[in-house]
This record gives structure tokens, sequence and C-alpha cells, in this order.
């Protein structure tokens, strides 16, 4: 396998998920552990041949403020404004609340914080009606983008990544809504953070980060939130689950990533292809849940973008791709298999994913079991009644030419059921999931030219007793990368996380809720110089919607702009 020019001058980045969850190697401290493609590249230099219409130094990039609006430089210069989302704040109950810390850290290394956990036992002793976790970063200097996870008594409760640094320093927050996690926040927990940071003299960013949860009490009109009973961490081969499980959901916080190409897996191809990055079978991946061998859960992987992707820092130094600083995790209804796994003898629950070369590291897979008991029965009983699954399809169709072409297409659907007799009498649930992948990758010889558009779909529907909840997620990527006259590398990248879920009760809509959320950039640099000779130019672009009964007062949409590092716009529409 050949290596490419800019791997080998990039030195290394790395997200180091192999170091964040048990059973996955860590990755090589600062470097990479394969070729890396020219529009993937996690990191701030490269070398290279012609980008055509790239701005040129002085240049303004496209995207002018409106008047009133605050003029950005003519270039990126030293500092730029902190990083900050379109996203929305987590909502908060107007009642009684009390923050502790969780975790307080300096990474310079691959050390974790360790520490141990305490519920609160005054203001807000429990039950809670929401808990809100926070974390708050700064860095300075030079840094990779790094990845890192927090959990509490083995389960996972966030996975993000950092912000590369300007020279001045930057600092950004992070919010999430951790009410889910009551039953492990209802008792003293060991705490374990991770943010795998390789300090040196050339990358002399140290990453400084504190942790908080706020709890808020439930009192007056305000109860109680509804959340699982019980939280499992898969920490082991096979676990036990409670005998009157009355519905089971596995999460997945699944991350390509840790160095190599899985860290960019939509952009791999296959063995025959002239390109830097490899996957026999080509960039199809497929997450899936199996339940003592049986498929019982298939999902697409959303297609991060950390914020050095796609060749071009630039990009993300203000404004993330979505997800990037909350990585979400997959969600796997698995109450059909609630009755085999009610006998009381430990079961297999395995995560894998589909489409990585046989023996390939490059994936984390740390996931949570959320069970709900049935408070009348000590045992519930029932079967599996039905397994469907139409054979999975992935295959890529390589087109050599002066311009190479790789079309890649996949689908795999299943269905799965089963009852429970619970006390409130025999309860069927049915879940069918269908996923579908279709890319078309573009790129030149020597990959001075790297171009891909793709979109994945994800519909689930789920239908417990009379109620239906049917969700259609599409996740899309189009971009390009050249590298031309005067070593000026340009990408222009757009971004797209949509989902909108309907429940009905009955046949009749009880609820429909929606999310948009788009990212488009378009920035130009110099390669192969030091950093203030760079002559950095670049637009971005990132409005976060949401609609329905999630969204605060039923609506939020926010539209942030940047220029040069600075941010021009920042409207609210809602």
């Amino acid at each position: 396998m050949r290596r490419h020019r800019i791997t080998g001058l990039l030195g290394a980045l790395t997200l180091a998920a192999g170091a964040l969850t048990a059973g996955a190697a860590p990755a090589a401290a600062g470097a990479h552990d394969g070729p890396t493609p020219r529009a993937a590249v996690q990191g701030e230099r490269a070398t290279g041949g012609p980008v055509p219409e790239a701005p040129v130094p002085g240049e303004r990039a496209a995207g002018a403020p409106a008047a009133g609006d605050p003029v950005p430089p003519a270039e990126f210069g030293t500092d730029w404004h902190d990083p900050l989302t379109a996203a929305p704040p987590v909502t908060r109950p107007a009642t009684r609340s009390c923050t502790l810390t969780l975790a307080r850290a300096s990474f310079r290394d691959f050390t974790p914080y360790r520490g141990e956990y305490a519920p609160p036992a005054d203001c807000a002793a429990g039950p809670w009606a929401k808990v809100v976790l926070r974390l708050d970063g700064n860095v300075k200097g030079r840094q990779y983008d790094r990845l890192g996870n927090l959990t509490l008594g083995g389960v996972e409760i966030l996975r993000t990544s950092t912000p590369q640094p300007s020279p001045d320093g930057i600092t950004w927050s992070v919010e999430k809504d951790v009410t889910r996690y009551r039953d492990t926040l209802s008792r003293p927990q060991p705490v374990e953070m991770l943010i795998g940071n390789v300090v040196d003299a050339t990358y002399t960013g140290v990453i400084d980060v504190t942790v908080t949860l706020t709890f808020f009490a439930a009192e007056g009109p305000v109860g109680p939130a509804d959340t699982p009973d019980l939280v499992i961490p898969l920490t082991g081969p096979t676990v036990t689950t409670p005998r009157n499980t009355e519905r089971i959901v596995a999460e997945v916080y699944a991350t390509g990533s840790g160095g190599g190409c899985e860290e960019y897996w939509y952009m791999t191809v296959p063995d025959a292809a002239p390109y830097s990055c490899k996957a026999a079978d080509g960039p199809h991946r497929e997450v899936r849940v199996h339940v003592d061998g049986r498929l019982a859960g298939i999902a697409a992987p959303f297609p991060t973008v950390w914020t050095g992707g796609w060749s071009n820092p630039f990009l993300w130094y203000v404004t993330p791709g979505p997800r990037a600083f909350d990585v979400r995790p997959i969600r796997y209804d698995l109450t059909p298999y609630a009755a085999l796994l009610n006998d009381g003898r430990p079961h297999r629950v395995e995560v894998t994913v589909a489409g990585v070369p046989a023996g390939q590291s490059g994936w984390s897979t740390p996931t949570n079991l959320l069970i709900d008991r049935d408070p009348g029965r000590r045992i519930v009983t029932g079967a599996l009644t039905r397994h469907e699954e139409t054979a999975p399809s992935g295959h890529s169709r390589w087109t050599p030419g002066t311009e190479h072409r790789l079309d890649t297409e996949g689908a795999h659907r299943l269905t799965t059921a089963g009852y429970l007799n619970t006390s409130r009498g025999r309860v069927t649930t049915t879940v069918t999931r269908e996923v579908r992948a279709d890319s078309t990758h573009r790129w030149t010889d020597g990959e001075t030219r790297d171009a891909l558009a793709a979109e994945w779909t994800d519909g689930e529907e789920v239908t417990r007793g009379n109620t239906t909840t049917r969700t259609a997620r599409t996740y899309t990527m189009d971009g390009e990368t050249t590298l031309g006259a005067g070593d000026r590398l340009r990408t222009v990248l757009s971004l797209g996380d949509r989902a909108e879920t309907v429940t009905l009760r009955g046949g009749r809509p009880l609820d429909r809720t929606r999310l948009d959320d788009r990212y488009t950039g378009d920035a130009t640099y110099t390669t192969n110089v030091p950093r203030d000779q760079r002559h950095a130019v670049g637009t971005t672009t990132a409005r976060h919607q949401e609609y329905g009964s999630e969204a605060g007062g039923g609506c939020y949409d926010r539209t942030v702009t940047t220029a040069q590092g600075t941010v021009t716009a920042d409207r609210r529409r809602c």
C-alpha cells in the first residue's frame, strides 16, 4: 500500500479512541496508523499541487457580512472567535438546583483522570426533573483535535472531541442532558475521564477541562423525569438482565477514530483502486447489535467530521461540524429479545461494525443497556415471535481513468417482534429498521482533487401495543478538496444531519419532531509553510433547526456565520 505524501509530512493526529474504551488498543501517540486521504486529513500540514479558482492572499472569501455585522479581517490571524455551535442550550426547569464538579483535569498525555462521585444530598437530593452535564475547556498554542470520553461507574455518559486552538488560546463548552442516567447518578460511583493528548516542543497545547453536573429538583408542577429503571454498561462478554425487564434499549457510542483510515471510513476504496486509504469491500459501514450471536439491531453510523477534517482546520476553528463536540449514541430497541434475556442467565450482547477489513481496528463502540422493569411482576415471560432479515448488500464499483470514480451502494432491512406477559397484560413490540447508503467518490492521480457526494438513510419503526414511533434519519456529505498553483489548498464542503420523528397512538398523530442541522464551509490556505505564511481565508455557515415537543417553545432556529475566524452573523428566527 503506498503511503500518501501528505501523511508523511502530517506527522500525527490522533483521535485516540482506542485508548478510551476497554478492549481497544491505544492509538500510537502522534502517528496515524496508515495512509490518509487528502480530503480527510485530520491536522494542520499538507503539501501538494494546484487549486483552481482559489482565493489569493489578502482576498476576502465569499460571504461578505451585511451592513451592521462585524467586518472580518482579510485573512486569519493568530486569534479567532471561541468555538461555538448553532445548537440550542439544554432547557432547564424553573426549580431548585445545585451544581457539583464531576471532573477537573489537565490532559497532557494518555493518563486518565480518576475521581469519585457522590449524588447531591442538599438542594436536589432526588428524584430529579433534569440533570445537565456541562464541559468547559480551554487550550492554547498548537494542538490537534483529540477524542475524549467520560464514564461514571463504567457507564459512558459523554463522548466528545476538542477544537484546535489558536496561538493566543480558546475556550469552549459542551452541554448535554444526562437525565436518562438517573439510575447511575443516584449512588456513589467512580469517575474516569480521558482526552488522550501529546504535548511536546511542537504540540504545546495542554487541554484543561472542568465538567459539572447541575441537578434540578422535581417540585410543584414539575414532576420527576421518566427515566430507565436500570443502566448497565457492557463491560464484559456477557450480561445478565433483571427477570422482570419489560423494555430494553441499547445505546452505542460508535466512532470510527483512533488514527488510520477508519477515521474517514466514508473515503476508503477497494484494494484494486489507486488511493491512499484502502478497505477490501469499500466504504460501506453498518453498526450491528447481536444477542447470543443472532442479529438484533442494525444502524447507519453517523459520518462525523472532526475539527481538522477534510485537510482543512480553517473550516472548523469557530464552528465545528454536526455532533463533533457531542457524539450522540445510536439507539436500538431490543425489547423483542427481552423474553429471551429474562431467564436470569448470562447472555452475549455484542456490537460489530460491518465493512471494516478483517483484523483491522479503528472503531470504538462503548455500549449501555437502558432497562425498564415491570413493578408488578418479579418475572416477565414471553417470546421472540419474528425475525426477518433481507440479505445485506454493500458493493462498490471502481471506474478508472484520468479521474477515478467509485460508486458505492448498500442496503439492509431487519424486522423483529416479540411479546411480554406484563402485569398490565400481554404487550407486543415490533421493530423494523432499514438502512441505505449511496456515495460517489471522485479523485485524480496524486489526489490533488478529491471529492465525495454521499447520503445515508436510517429509517426505524417501533410499535409497542397501540403506539407506533417512526423515525427517518438522513445524513449527507458533499465536498471537494483541491490543491493548485502556489500550493493553495481549498476545501468546499457541506454536511447535513436531519431527522423526523412521528408518534401515533391508535393510528392518530400524537407528536411530531423535526431536526435539521446543516453546515457549509469554504476555506483556502497555503500548504507546507510556517503558520504565519498560510494566508488563510474561509467562510462557514451553521444552521440548526428543531421543531416540535423537544424544541423549547416548539421552535428553534439559529444560524451562525463566520469569515476568517470572526462571527459575522448570529441570528435566531423563532
